[in-house]
């Protein structure tokens, strides 16, 4: 975070908050020689600093030490701290947007999370009946259908009504985002999109149905399509986003396409919410060896798609 913000890429696009212990930050600053000189204020001091363009909010968090690379609930309870600051600095109207580093979902696991991992936190903090994860990768959008489940409570989840409601909430959100006329497309969920039901019936009772009741309340949707050329198809052009059945039809694509600069958006929230397209990688904790750009792209896209919405 400290190498994101200290960039011009970053203060030249947004005034940055970084929601921490303060403490906590200026030590492991000190430990791995980075710089940090900004401003440490509390929530209510937030507005009193304009000319400012880092601010630190100190979360005050317990006096917990958290090991590098090591996975505790005290880690776990430290970013928990954070995120559930920032949302609720968003919802107040404090903050314009939230743009979160990863998580380990085990280390909030052990510090009693009962979600497993952002976008269902999120969802809850925020009061949103439903939400989904959408990656931003250069000119293409990324939207999927279910996340964290295994593959075969995914297949059980693609249902009409399910289906449907996403495409609703993806086009809806795509035009907040400032995109005038999205061209979605829809991902089949088997082999050559079922194959007229040889391969599978998912698309015939469920997803084609559903992307028909879109199209007929004017949602610019079509599919399904075989996701092996969908992806490439989208990526020369033909669709700006793309809503893939499953995690990982939806991500091999993404970071084939992008890693390291793709962006992770959460729609259907009442605040702007974006984040990095990786992981914690505790191998590397403490050497500050990691890659900032797609921390650096999450803030930017935070910024940018929050003065869509306001326009």
């Amino acid at each position: 975070m400290l190498k994101s913000v200290a960039g011009r890429e970053v203060r030249a696009t947004a005034r940055a908050v970084i929601l921490s212990d303060a403490g906590e930050l200026k030590r492991q600053a000190s430990r791995l020689g980075l710089p940090c000189p900004y401003r440490v204020v509390s929530e209510g001091d937030l507005a009193s600093f304009p000319e400012e363009d880092v601010l630190i909010c100190d979360t005050a968090g317990p006096p917990e030490p958290a090991e590098w690379g090591k996975v505790s609930a005290a880690s776990g309870r430290a970013a928990l701290s954070s995120i559930e600051r920032g949302a609720r600095l968003c919802l107040a109207g404090t903050l314009d947007a939230l743009a979160t580093a990863p998580i380990n979902k085990e280390a909030i696991r052990l510090a009693g999370s009962p979600h497993p991992g952002h976008t269902e936190m999120l969802a809850e903090l925020c009061g949103s009946e439903e939400s989904l994860m959408c990656f931003f990768a250069g000119g293409l959008r990324v939207v999927l259908l279910t996340v964290h489940l295994s593959l075969s409570d995914a297949i059980k989840a693609i249902t009409r009504e399910r289906v449907a409601s996403a495409l609703a909430l993806t086009d809806r959100e795509m035009r907040r985002f400032g995109m005038s006329d999205p061209r979605i497309a829809v991902a089949g969920l088997n082999p050559h999109a079922g194959e007229h039901g040889l391969f599978g019936r998912e698309e015939i009772e469920h997803i084609a149905p559903a992307i028909e009741e879109c199209r007929a309340r004017g949602i610019p949707v079509s599919g399904p399509f075989p996701s092996d050329t969908l992806f490439v198809r989208a990526a020369r052009g033909e669709f700006d986003t793309v809503v893939a059945c499953y995690h990982d039809q939806g991500l091999i694509a993404v970071k084939c396409l992008s890693f390291g600069e793709s962006v992770n958006v959460t729609l259907g929230l009442p605040i702007i919410r974006t984040s990095v397209d990786h992981g914690t990688a505790f191998d590397i904790a403490g050497l500050s060896v990691a890659d900032h750009n797609s921390m650096v792209e999450a803030i930017k896209l935070a910024a940018h798609l929050a003065a869509a919405a306001r326009h």
